[in-house]
């Protein structure tokens, strides 16, 4: 069977470099983009910012303690899709097969390419080069035979990082890589992987299905492949939405019940708006929220009928919300979130989940 030639391209500490090329004065320095107020999150940071220990999603008053000097920047995302799209044209003169992650990552199948480049490296120098010279960014990319391998060969080397992993040297790799940096595997999973004795790839590897899948469930299966190098999903250049959210950052930490209930209905109600605008039917409400201390949990629930109307959602949510002990423990955020999960969920009725964020 032939290999496939897949590059992912992932743009450095994207929003934050894009404030950096549009400010001069800002280059060099910490920043982090996002709100500096009480109940702001940082959205990005700068490379400069990462080296003291900020990081995306990060709580902006514990950023700024642990960087007095760092810099808040508001987003500007408007500019950050239009720049998406500039790199976006870069990729489409080498391939049409890319599907994109977000707004700055994107894989890229080139094993049959528009100029006819023989090897994927030389393709993956050349993107970067690209968008250097013509939107002054930096992008690392990883090249291999799949997406696993591609992703995590983009995340070895950076910033401004280039790795290909051959197919020859793929397993030998695979068994020294940390077992966080594994594609799907968040802080949580890892600290329970951590617990059966599993650090590495090679360890890893050394389970079988069937215990991986009574550990991990259905992730289980996608483990036990990627410790063995292998990864068939293809890249797909038109990406069907999944889902469709939307979260409330609170003011301040709620757990009286009307007032949780008065913010349960104000996100049904974004949430009924966004379908509408977006037109997607789903038939799974999920309920994610995250207490004062950030610990964070969901509640999902699959219904015979579509989730598009208010009427229905918020009282499905709701009876989510009945399965959540806020008592004593305030509420933070609440999200609600619709998708494509029926098949999946059949029979499952409500599931929970319990991570740290």
């Amino acid at each position: 069977m032939k290999l496939r030639k897949i590059i992912h391209i992932d743009m450095d500490a994207f929003y934050a470099s894009v404030e950096q090329r549009d400010h001069p004065e800002l280059r060099g320095k910490p920043i982090a983009v996002g709100h500096a107020e009480a109940r702001g999150v940082v959205a990005a940071a700068s490379y400069e910012a990462r080296r003291l220990g900020v990081r995306s999603a990060m709580p902006s008053l514990r950023a700024k303690s642990i960087c007095p000097e760092l810099i808040f920047v508001p987003g500007r995302m408007e500019v950050y899709k239009e720049v998406s799209a500039q790199i976006h044209e870069i990729f489409h003169e080498y391939t049409d097969v890319v599907e994109p992650i977000s707004l700055d990552e994107a894989f890229l199948d080139v094993t049959e390419n528009k100029p006819g480049i023989d090897l994927a490296v030389d393709i993956a120098k050349e993107i970067k080069q690209k968008i250097r010279e013509r939107l002054h960014l930096v992008a690392s990319a990883g090249v291999s035979y799949n997406k696993f391998l591609a992703k995590v060969a983009s995340d070895y080397r950076k910033p401004d990082g280039l790795c290909t992993i051959h197919p020859d040297k793929a397993l030998a790799f695979i068994a020294r890589l940390p077992i966080e940096s594994f594609w799907g595997v968040g802080p949580v999973t890892a600290k329970k992987m951590h617990r059966m004795g599993i650090h590495n790839g090679a360890q890893l590897r050394s389970y079988s299905l069937g215990g991986l899948q009574r550990q991990f469930g259905k992730a289980g299966a996608l483990y036990y492949d990627f410790a063995r190098g292998i990864d068939p999903r293809p890249v797909e250049a038109v990406r069907i939405r999944k889902s469709i959210g939307c979260e409330r950052t609170l003011e301040k930490d709620i757990r009286l019940r009307s007032s949780v209930i008065i913010e349960l209905y104000h996100t049904a109600v974004e949430l009924v708006e966004r379908l509408k605008r977006k037109e997607f039917r789903g038939n799974t409400l999920t309920l994610k929220i995250k207490f004062h201390d950030f610990t964070q949990i969901t509640r999902s629930q699959t219904c015979a009928r579509e989730l598009t109307s208010l009427d229905v959602i918020l009282p499905l949510a709701k009876q989510l919300l009945k399965e959540v002990d806020y008592s004593e423990h305030p509420i933070r955020l609440i999200g609600l979130t619709v998708s494509h999960l029926r098949e999946e969920a059949e029979g499952q009725g409500v599931w929970k989940q319990l991570s740290l964020f």
